[in-house]
């Protein structure tokens, strides 16, 4: 089939399929509820943005996927979706036949954005739109398959970069953590982005290495958190969460305070091997039960000070 040439969305607005917004709406609300599972949330913020994309000539729309993408960003305060997830939502609805894809090239031949035309919601094949046909001519032909073979090969844009690519201000510990469940290179640069943003609220910006144990540990706990619920929305903004709450534990407690346990000195075994506080071997319920050890234990000290006066 050949492709379409490229211009402004009211050249393909004879494609549609529908007669109103309202009919468009109830298509595809019918074919999320018969697919909704092929989909990860993710892909379903993707589909719902083009979906949007395509209320002006109802189920017609030829915006770039990075410009999709970034309204995706744009709404979700900088935590959307990834272009790879976008284009995977966009694969698995074209075989789903809810839409059909057509590629659309300049006037000197380059391709352009797609056009993505909605069907009906039907349990049949998606009919294929007729295009016009055209006179063969060899010169055209050999051009057309030089452009194919550069449309096969992914534009330095549409290459993701792994864990390797990763800066290197991002400290390796924290990389080899994060590359387990997100391996792509920005995605990893973003965790790292929101440390540097919860240490910098709490002015705790001189400790590189106190930073990067809390890091890791606030990373561990969301892995904990989407293994076990299945139930985090946003992960990054839950990350974000847990560094808040622990950089400002760290700020607002007084380390020898809180580390003094009855008959110890400095209470080494409550610090784990980062030198943080351990909560898990806390023998204590909460603040007010440790300060009230901690008065017993002055006034012991106190009273075994004046029982060695009077036995001098």
């Amino acid at each position: 089939m050949n492709n379409l040439k490229s211009g402004s969305i009211e050249n393909f607005k004879e494609y549609s399929q529908f007669t109103s917004l309202a009919e468009f709406n109830r298509h595809m609300e019918m074919w999320l509820s018969g697919h909704k599972e092929t989909f990860t949330k993710g892909e379903i913020i993707g589909f719902k943005r083009l979906v949007r994309f395509a209320a002006k000539f109802p189920g017609v729309c030829n915006a770039k996927i990075g410009t999709m993408v970034a309204a995706i960003h744009k709404e979700y305060n900088g935590n959307g979706i990834s272009r790879s997830t976008f284009k995977r939502m966009i694969h698995k609805a074209k075989e789903l036949g809810i839409f059909t894809v057509y590629e659309t090239e300049k006037q000197n031949g380059w391709q352009s954005s797609n056009v993505y035309v909605f069907n009906r919601f039907s349990n049949e094949p998606p009919k294929q739109m007729s295009q016009p046909k055209e006179t063969s001519n060899p010169l055209k032909t050999e051009k057309n398959q030089k452009i194919n073979k550069r449309k096969e090969e992914p534009s330095a844009a549409e290459i993701e970069l792994d864990h390797t690519y990763v800066s290197n201000r991002v400290p390796k510990p924290f990389v080899e953590l994060v590359r387990v469940i997100f391996s792509e290179a920005k995605t990893i640069e973003e965790y790292w982005h929101m440390t540097k943003i919860a240490a910098h609220r709490e002015d705790y910006t001189n400790e590189p290495k106190q930073i990067l144990a809390i890091a890791i540990d606030s990373f561990k706990q969301l892995i904990r958190k989407m293994k076990s619920t299945h139930h985090v929305k946003n992960p990054i903004a839950y990350f974000f969460g847990i560094l808040s709450k622990k950089f400002n534990q760290l700020h607002s407690e007084d380390p020898w305070d809180e580390n003094l346990v009855p008959d110890t000195n400095c209470d080494e075994e409550l610090l784990d091997e980062n030198g943080l506080y351990n909560y898990d071997t806390d023998p204590f319920f909460n603040r007010l039960e440790r300060n009230g050890c901690l008065e017993r234990k002055k006034e012991s000290s106190l009273q075994t000070f004046k029982e060695l006066l009077e036995c001098s």
